[in-house]
């Protein structure tokens, strides 16, 4: 299994991240990493993110911002 995130702008077009994330092998890795460059990625023009499993959506998009 191979967990990812997709980065947008608030419209739902795709962004490149300003911080590039990996595949993670677990659900919980990938949101531990979101949680650590959420910031990051919404300084560098990612105003929200998906996450996938193996190219399903599994939530998301969700605002990196809180008062999104």
């Amino acid at each position: 299994m191979a967990w990812t995130w997709r980065f947008e702008k608030s419209d739902g077009s795709e962004v490149a991240p300003s911080v590039t994330p990996e595949e993670f092998t677990t659900q919980g890795d990938a949101e531990s990493w979101l949680g650590e460059y959420w910031r990051d990625l919404l300084d560098g023009g990612a105003d929200q993110a998906t996450l996938a499993e193996d190219g399903t959506t599994v939530y998301g998009p969700m605002p990196l911002n809180a008062e999104g």
